[in-house]
């Protein structure tokens, strides 16, 4: 017998909490607005020509299917308390600012679990090449990252604690 053993999910307390606020929604307020819309494209009467009632039925899916992916990601996941980061070396939760050896420029990212993850936002998992490479290092390192168009250095500047 195979059993499947799912990983932990990293996530920060900020990134547990807007989790939690997401399901909470989704069960209270969602599942109820799409029980509305399901009743009322019934009332239009013959549902095999609905396309209200197929629309509502889809998005009743994917309400459950998000349910069920927030629920395993809360069931495995492992939350680190940034108060508590050290920022004596890059870990989760870690502001860091690093300078592309490059392109001549600063960035700055979060390190965040991959269910975090929104390099818009600024917020690199650190699953990715660039979050891995950082894990670990300490101001003054310079890390290289492997990337699809070669190697990438990178400098790290300053390590803070998330606010």
């Amino acid at each position: 017998m195979y059993i499947m053993v799912e990983k932990k999910k990293i996530l920060t307390y900020e990134g547990l909490r807007q989790l939690e606020d997401e399901l909470h929604d989704l069960k209270v307020n969602k599942r109820k607005e799409v029980a509305q819309k399901i009743k009322e494209a019934r009332e239009q009467g013959d549902l095999s020509e609905n396309a209200e009632y197929d629309a509502a039925k889809d998005e009743q899916r994917d309400i459950e299917a998000r349910i069920e992916e927030i629920d395993r990601i809360l069931r495995n996941a492992e939350v680190v308390l940034e108060d508590e980061v050290d920022v004596d070396v890059i870990n989760i939760g870690c502001r860091v600012k690093i300078f592309d050896m490059e392109y001549d420029e600063e960035l700055e990212y979060k390190i965040v679990g991959s269910a975090e993850a929104n390099s818009l936002k600024g917020r690199i998992s650190n699953e990715s090449p660039l979050g891995m490479a950082l894990l670990g290092k300490r101001e003054g390192d310079v890390v290289d990252v492997e990337t699809h168009s070669g190697t990438i250095q990178y400098k790290i500047l300053e390590i803070q604690k998330s606010n």
